[in-house]
């Protein structure tokens, strides 16, 4: 018998409680030992919920219980996740998190301890939801020098992006009924504004690539100057506008970016709509993959801790293996970023964009006839911006587009 704590009883925290209750039985032929959830931990009380009988409001219970082998965190945040996961891992108990915020902040002092007490620090469901990308870099691409990694990350801005696009609503109206239908947050500021797939992108990356990606290093836009005007540019030239988190290893070191890409329908990743995520994978020997499912969501994400809690099990007393490691990369600077960029203009004659974005190619809609866009040659990011500098307040947006050179 396996004892486990989860710490949180909040969506994730109920939906893990939920998998290891109903599928007992499945997970105890693949295991071949029985876990069993001893504690449950939360501030709340949940009278008559399944789990009562397992509730305790003091973490120091679970950390006191030597039968106690792994932990569940799910409670989110940086503040007594943090310090609950660093004294379970220095007590020797493995931790399994679907925490991205604590593991883009804390991952690498977090990954040091579980090596040092030989117990595992897991986070599959930090990334992607239910999709197994981590475990997929970590053990199914361990013969490839992953070079690439792009993708969706987030079901809350690619819902918005999807409807936008589909409907011709602004972003306002888009995110209002995001939050209706539980898809946003109150507070939608990590996902609007691309924070929560930069951390996404800097753990994926350090994984990938083996050495360690910094998330405040990866320059981060989010999806709130994204227009309806945008989205119709986007459907005349067969795109959809999609919020991408981008990393690339060369002998240069490493270019990382989150912001909103046109993704032309030639691309896997332009069919990836809704509340779903895709990350695409480059290797030099298995060449593109692209990984494919539910990016959130109650048992979507509860599957990627249980799957962590049962590999945790299955490695008592051992630290699973990860790419994790902490030598640091070495970042590209954003200005030498190599880009071709989607541009707006207003009241400027086509001849003297021409003299500052030569090679560009020229996009009309009927729909908005006083305008003009155009899509420029790859160049520089830096490049890019003493150009726009001198177009001035003709521009009315710039977007990226997701090609590669």
């Amino acid at each position: 018998m396996i004892n486990i704590a989860i710490l949180g009883y909040g969506t994730v925290g109920s939906g893990v409680y939920r998998v290891f209750t109903t599928n007992h039985k499945i997970i105890e032929n693949r295991l071949g030992e029985a876990i069993r959830i001893k504690y449950v931990l939360d501030l709340r009380d949940f009278p008559g919920d399944p789990a009562e009988d397992v509730l305790v409001h003091d973490f120091q219970v679970i950390l006191d219980d030597p039968e106690v082998a792994i932990v569940a965190e799910v409670m989110g945040g940086t503040g007594a996740a943090y310090t609950f996961t660093k004294k379970a891992l220095e007590a020797g108990k493995s931790v399994c998190t679907s925490n991205k915020a604590l593991v883009a902040e804390h991952g690498r002092e977090l990954m040091r301890i579980a090596r040092e007490k030989g117990v595992s620090y897991l986070f599959e469901a930090s990334c992607g939801g239910g999709i197994p990308i981590i475990r997929a870099i970590n053990d199914g691409l361990t013969a490839d020098e992953i070079d690439t990694v792009a993708g969706i990350l987030n079901g809350t801005t690619n819902y918005m992006m999807y409807k936008m696009g589909e409907e011709g609503s602004d972003f306002e109206e888009t995110l209002k009924e995001a939050q209706a239908m539980g898809y946003a947050e109150a507070d939608p500021t990590d996902d609007v504004e691309g924070h929560d797939a930069c951390r996404k992108t800097a753990i994926l990356s350090t994984l990938a690539y083996g050495k360690y990606v910094d998330y405040r290093s990866i320059p981060t836009e989010g999806i709130t100057k994204i227009t309806s005007e945008d989205m119709k540019y986007a459907a005349a030239m067969g795109c959809r506008i999609k919020l991408l988190g981008f990393s690339t290893n060369t002998e240069k070191g490493v270019t990382a970016i989150v912001a909103p890409f046109l993704v032309d329908k030639d691309q896997a990743l332009y069919n990836v709509n809704d509340v779903f995520n895709g990350i695409f994978v480059h290797g030099n020997m298995l060449g593109d993959a692209m990984f494919y499912g539910s990016g959130a969501g109650m048992l979507p994400t509860a599957s990627a801790v249980s799957a962590d809690i049962v590999d945790a099990a299955m490695h008592l007393n051992k630290t699973v293996r990860t790419n994790w490691t902490d030598e640091e990369a070495q970042m590209v600077d954003p200005g030498d970023a190599r880009w071709k960029f989607f541009v707006r203009t207003r009241d400027i004659p086509e001849e003297d964009v021409f003299s500052i974005l030569p090679g560009s190619r020229v996009f009309r809609i009927a729909k908005i006839p006083e305008e003009t866009g155009y899509i420029t040659p790859f160049m520089k990011q830096a490049d890019f911006d003493k150009k726009q500098a001198r177009l001035g307040d003709k521009v009315i947006s710039v977007i990226r587009v997701f090609a590669k050179e």
